[in-house]
C-alpha cells in the first residue's frame, strides 16, 4: 500500500496524475517529426524463428525497459518474502534459460505476494509468477510449464513485440507527444511497461509461447504433459482478478484452440524424438515447498469489512463507500465509484509535516491550489489542500489530505472532473474523515489462511478424503479443484493433499 507515486484512473482511463505541459501547432509538428524520425522502424531477427521483425527496441532497450518496469511492479504488488520458495523458483527458471534460445540474456524470477491466478514475463528477461498460481499448481512439472510458457514470451519477444505495438499505436494517434518541450513521453518506459500486464497476448503467441513451454520443461528433464493437465485444472477454475488489482491468466492469456489436446501432442511427439523416458512429474517435492504458502488474501496487508478498510501493521481504518470498489495494492489503495467518475486514492506521502508533503504534492503535479487549510483528523495533525490537475483527460478537481500518524504520513486524495466534484466531495470528507487509529485486538489480530499439506491415510474419494481432514462441505468442490481432482475420484493412502487451514 504505500508509495509516493500518485495516480487517477477516470472512465476507465489509466495513468499518473501529473502535468501536461506542451503545446500545440507549430511546437507539437516539429515534436511529431522528431519523434518520426527517433522511431524509424528497425529490423530485427527474432531468437527464436530466426525471421526478420519490426521492433523498436534493441535488446539494451529491453533490458532497460525491464528494469524500471520491474521496480515499479514490485513497488505495486510487492515481493513475497519466502527465501528457500524463491531459490526453488529461481533453480527451476535457470535450468531451462540456460536450454532455451537466448542463454545469455540474465532472468529474474520473482514471487508476487497476490492471490490473483497469473504468472507472467516483461521485456529484459523479468518473470513473475504469483503465489495464486503457486497454490494452484500441483507438482512440479506443472510449475515449470508454466515458467518455460513465460520464458517462451521473452525469448520470442513477445511483450517487446507489445511495446512496439503501444509505441506506434501512440505516434499513430500523436499521442504523448506533448507532455514537455521534449520527448518525454518516448522515456517514459516504466510506466507504459506495467501497461503492458494488461494487454492479452494474441493466440499465435500464446501457442508459440505453449510451443517454447513445452520444448524448455521437456529438455529440462520435466514431463510436460503436466502443462496440459494445469491448463485443464485452470479452464475449470477459470479465476477471475483479485483485490489487488492485478489481472489473472484469463486476462491475459488468450486459450488457443484445443490448447489442452494440442500441447498433450507436442509433448509426446518431443519426447519421442529426443527419446526420452521417465520424465520428472515432482508432485511430492512440490507440493512440500509450498506448505504454509498464504492462501487467499492476506489481511495482514489490509482488508475491507462491513465498508470498513482495516489495516492490522500500520494499525489504522476508515470507512468505505458502499458500493464503491477498493482495490489495495503494496503501494496505494484505490476506491472507485460504479460510474468511474470518482476516486478515492490512499498511500503513504513524502515529507516531515503535513504541510511538507503537501507542498511536495503540489510541486510535483504543478496543481492550482484552489484553497488551503491546517487541520485535524480524529485529533491527528492534518493539512488539507483543494485544486486543479491537468491531465491527459482534462482538468481533475483534488480535495488532498495529508495526516500524521506516528512517524507516517498519509494522503487522501478524492479526485473527480469539476463539474462532479460538488456532488462527490461529502463522501470524501466522509471516508477521509473517517481515518483514525485502529485499536481493537480482533482486528489486529488477524490471521491468513494457508496451504497446508496432509498425507491421506486410506484409499477412498476425494470427497471422503477432504470430509476426514476436517474441510467444511461448502469448500469441499473449491479444495478438489486445488488439487486438480474432482470429488468421486479415487485417492490412494499415502497420497498428499493441499488443503487450506488459518
Amino acid at each position: 500500500m504505500p508509495g509516493n507515486e500518485v495516480y487517477f484512473e477516470i472512465d476507465g482511463e489509466g495513468g499518473k496524475i501529473g502535468s501536461m505541459r506542451g503545446t500545440v501547432g507549430k511546437s507539437f509538428l516539429i515534436i511529431w517529426l522528431i519523434a518520426l524520425l527517433l522511431w524509424i522502424p528497425s529490423c530485427a531477427t527474432n531468437p527464436v524463428s530466426g525471421q526478420p521483425e519490426l521492433m523498436l527496441l534493441s535488446e539494451k532497450d529491453e533490458i532497460r525497459l525491464g528494469r524500471q518496469t520491474d521496480a515499479e511492479i514490485i513497488r505495486q504488488y510487492g515481493l513475497y518474502e519466502d527465501k528457500k520458495l524463491s531459490a526453488y523458483l529461481n533453480e527451476i527458471g535457470d535450468k531451462m534459460v540456460k536450454l532455451s534460445h537466448r542463454p545469455n540474456l540474465a532472468f529474474h524470477f520473482r514471487l508476487l505476494d497476490s492471490s490473483v491466478v497469473n504468472a507472467f514475463a516483461v521485456p529484459g528477461g523479468y518473470v513473475y509468477i504469483t503465489r495464486g498460481i503457486l497454490a494452484a499448481l500441483n507438482n512440479e512439472a506443472e510449475l515449470a510449464g508454466v515458467m518455460g510458457h513465460e520464458i517462451g514470451h521473452v525469448t520470442a519477444r513477445h511483450s517487446a513485440e507489445q511495446y512496439t505495438r503501444a509505441q506506434l499505436a501512440q505516434l499513430g494517434l500523436g499521442l504523448g507527444m506533448v507532455f514537455s518541450d521534449t520527448l518525454r513521453g518516448i522515456s517514459d518506459f516504466a510506466q507504459l511497461g506495467v501497461g503492458l500486464l494488461f494487454l492479452k497476448f494474441s493466440r499465435n503467441n500464446e501457442r508459440q509461447a505453449d510451443e517454447l513451454g513445452v520444448e524448455y520443461s521437456t529438455k529440462a528433464g520435466y514431463d510436460a504433459r503436466q502443462m496440459a493437465e494445469f491448463f485443464k485444472t485452470l479452464e475449470r477454475m477459470n479465476p477471475g482478478p483479485g483485490k489487488s488489482g492485478l489481472p489473472s491468466w484469463f486476462a491475459t492469456h488468450p486459450s488457443p484452440e484445443d490448447r489442452v489436446m494440442t500441447v498433450r501432442a507436442e509433448a509426446r511427439e518431443l519426447q519421442e524424438a529426443l527419446g526420452v523416458r521417465n520424465l520428472k512429474i515432482g508432485r511430492n517435492e512440490y507440493l512440500r515447498h509450498i506448505d504454509g504458502l498464504v492462501f487467499g488474501e492476506d489481511p495482514r496487508q489490509g482488508y475491507e469489512k462491513d465498508n470498513v478498510f482495516y489495516h492490522p501493521v500500520l494499525r489504522f481504518q476508515f470507512p468505505v463507500p458502499p458500493g464503491w470498489k477498493l482495490v489495495n495494492t503494496a503501494s496505494q489503495v484505490r476506491i472507485i465509484n460504479k460510474k468511474r467518475n470518482a476516486l478515492i486514492l490512499f498511500s503513504l506521502a513524502t515529507g516531515n509535516t503535513p504541510r511538507d508533503a503537501a507542498d511536495t504534492f503540489v510541486e510535483k503535479t504543478r496543481a492550482l491550489v484552489l484553497r488551503t487549510a491546517e487541520t485535524r483528523i480524529n485529533n491527528l495533525p492534518a493539512y488539507y489542500i483543494v485544486s486543479d490537475i491537468r491531465t491527459q483527460n482534462g482538468i481533475l478537481r483534488v480535495l488532498s489530505y495529508f495526516i500524521k500518524k506516528g512517524k507516517h504520513i498519509f494522503v487522501f486524495h478524492g479526485a473527480a472532473f469539476p463539474s462532479l466534484f460538488g456532488k462527490y466531495r461529502p463522501t470524501f470528507e466522509v471516508t477521509i474523515r473517517g481515518f483514525k487509529n485502529l485499536s481493537d485486538p480482533k482486528k489486529i489480530n488477524v490471521k491468513p489462511r494457508r496451504i497446508r499439506i496432509r498425507k491421506v491415510r486410506l484409499t477412498g474419494t476425494v470427497k471422503e478424503t477432504l470430509i476426514s481432514l476436517g474441510v467444511p462441505r461448502r469448500e469441499l468442490k473449491r479444495i478438489a479443484l486445488l488439487n486438480g481432482k474432482t470429488l468421486d475420484e479415487k485417492l490412494q493412502a499415502n497420497t498428499l493433499l493441499k488443503v487450506v487451514q488459518k
